[in-house]
C-alpha cells in the first residue's frame, strides 16, 4: 500500500442501484477525468457469456468474491499511477462488504482486513436512490425495495469504516459533475 496521501486522490461514488452512478462517471470521463467502471456488471456479463455461476441470481458468495477481486485490482492499479489528479471509482472495495452484509453472507476475514489496508479518500460520493430514473436491465435486476436497501447499507457501511459521506444532489448529470468538483476543491483549499 501506498503512503496515505497518495490515496487522497481516489473518490468512491457509491449508491443503490439505478441511481445514475455510471452516467456521473461517464460525464467525468468526458471532463478528462480517469474512471473506474464498476466491476459488478462487467463480471455478470463476463459470467453470463461463460453461463458461469457468479452471478447475483446465482451464486452470491462466488459473486461477491470475484467483485472484490476485481476492486482490489483496479485499487492497485489506480494508487500506482503517478501524479494527483483525482481518480473517480463507481463503487470500491467496501461495496463488496456491503453486498455481502445486505446478502447475509459472513465477510471473510481477509476482506476485512483488506479493505481496512486498501483506503480511499475519506469523503466518499452517495448518490441516492431515485425512482424517476431507476430502471431494471439485464444486468440490474433488483426491486426498488432492493435498491433502497443497497443505499441504506452502503452508508451504513462506509460509515463503519471511518469515511466521511457526502449525498451528491439529485440534479441533472451537468449539476452532479459541478457539485462534486467543487465539493473536491474545497477539500483542497
Amino acid at each position: 500500500m501506498k503512503d496515505k496521501d497518495t490515496t487522497q486522490k481516489l473518490y468512491i461514488i457509491t449508491g443503490g442501484p439505478g441511481a445514475g452512478k455510471t452516467t456521473l462517471l461517464n460525464e467525468l470521463h468526458s471532463h478528462g477525468f480517469r474512471i473506474v467502471p464498476e466491476d459488478g456488471r462487467r463480471i455478470i456479463k463476463e459470467q453470463i457469456d461463460l453461463k458461469g455461476e457468479g452471478l447475483p441470481w446465482a451464486n452470491k458468495k462466488l459473486f461477491a468474491e470475484l467483485m472484490f477481486e476485481a476492486a482490489q485490482k483496479s485499487y492497485q492499479e489506480m494508487i500506482e499511477i503517478p501524479g494527483w489528479d483525482p481518480v473517480f471509482f463507481d463503487r470500491g472495495i467496501l461495496d463488496t462488504i456491503g453486498y455481502l452484509k445486505l446478502e447475509n453472507i459472513p465477510i471473510p476475514q481477509e476482506m476485512e482486513v483488506s479493505a481496512r489496508k486498501m483506503v480511499y479518500n475519506k469523503n466518499i460520493f452517495i448518490l441516492p436512490c431515485w425512482r424517476d430514473i431507476y430502471e431494471n436491465d439485464l444486468e440490474r435486476k433488483q426491486t426498488w425495495n432492493e435498491a433502497v436497501q443497497t443505499f441504506d447499507c452502503m452508508m451504513e457501511t462506509y460509515l463503519k469504516y471511518g469515511y466521511n459521506i457526502i449525498e451528491v444532489p439529485k440534479s441533472t448529470v451537468t449539476d452532479r459533475v459541478r457539485f462534486i468538483l467543487e465539493t473536491i476543491n474545497n477539500f483542497v483549499n
